[in-house]
């Protein structure tokens, strides 16, 4: 178990470094630079501020410096903020975008589990054609899309719901839901067809043939195993909601990580790109990491040699 453990910590340690020269690379090949849409900064002044970032060395050399950075925990400063580093964005925005995500898992997980058991329950019926009739709506129409009509319906022609902020409770229905549509439309999908194929199998209908009462059949021998694919994307899932969406966040006017991105962009404020997305990418493979970690207890055939 150790040795998978170390393993697992160098493949994690290695792709992080593969993300960071990658997104470095990018952004770089990218044509103009961080202070090029200033076009009133006189010349000397911007050559001034490429000098104070280091941005007149190899980029050999700046990779270098922007690693030694990492190492110390200094994802560097802003480009287009003065007085502003990365770290201060993360602290300013990751709480909003984290406790936003948490409370969508929640609702994704509560919501998606019950409909894909039921659905899988009722294969055929009503039940299972209005609950895949939804789950299809929801994966296939963009998630800011559903933002917009929720916020058309219950905000502007309503008036229920806060059309923007998070300043009361009513004011995470909206973001939750356009967020997570997306998640717990799939996650039903699968729940259902994991459910329906473990049901097929020889030893569900040897504990029915015993005897068992269904709520037994159902939650003790097959659902275990049906969660197993759920489990499997849960991690991704579970590190993209806590993160952040870019455009759910901007549409509903969030202060979260979302606009610190997505203005870095447009800015090219290189140090915030590679931060934000260094964050993100470590939350990924740390999530996934969990997971594996979490297989053991569901399925205790799943042994780490």
């Amino acid at each position: 178990m150790s040795k998978y453990i170390l393993k697992r910590m160098g493949m994690t340690l290695l792709t992080l470094l593969l993300v960071v020269v990658l997104v470095f690379f990018l952004m770089h090949a990218i044509p103009g630079g961080p202070f090029t849409a200033q076009r009133e900064l006189p010349p000397e002044v911007e050559a001034a501020l490429i000098a104070k970032y280091n941005l007149d060395e190899s980029l050999a050399v700046q990779l270098l410096h922007y690693i030694g950075g990492l190492l110390r925990g200094d994802l560097g400063p802003s480009f287009k903020y003065p007085g502003m580093s990365v770290n201060d964005f993360i602290r300013e925005g990751f709480p909003v975008s984290a406790k936003l995500g948490l409370i969508t898992v929640i609702f994704v997980l509560a919501a998606s589990i019950p409909l894909g058991i039921v659905a899988a329950l009722k294969n055929g019926k009503w039940q299972d054609v209005l609950t895949m009739l939804l789950a299809t709506i929801g994966v296939t129409i963009p998630s800011f899309v559903i933002a917009t009509v929720l916020m058309y319906i219950f905000s502007h022609r309503l008036g229920w719901l806060p059309a923007f902020g998070l300043d009361s409770p009513a004011g995470y229905i909206l973001p939750v839901i356009a967020l997570g549509g997306y998640s717990m439309s799939f996650m039903a999908r699968l729940v259902r067809s994991s459910l329906l194929e473990v049901l097929g199998q020889d030893y569900i209908r040897t504990a029915r043939a015993k005897g068992l009462t269904e709520y037994k059949v159902v939650v003790k021998h097959a659902l275990r195993n049906a969660l197993i694919p759920v489990v499997t994307i849960l991690g991704p899932t579970v590190a993209a909601l806590l993160t952040g969406s870019f455009v759910i966040e901007k549409i509903f006017a969030l202060p979260g990580m979302g606009k610190h991105f997505v203005t870095s962009i447009t800015n090219r404020d290189y140090t915030t790109i590679l931060g934000i997305t260094i964050f993100y990418a470590t939350f990924l493979v740390v999530m996934v990491f969990v997971v594996d970690m979490f297989y053991v207890l569901i399925d205790p055939r799943i042994k780490y040699e």
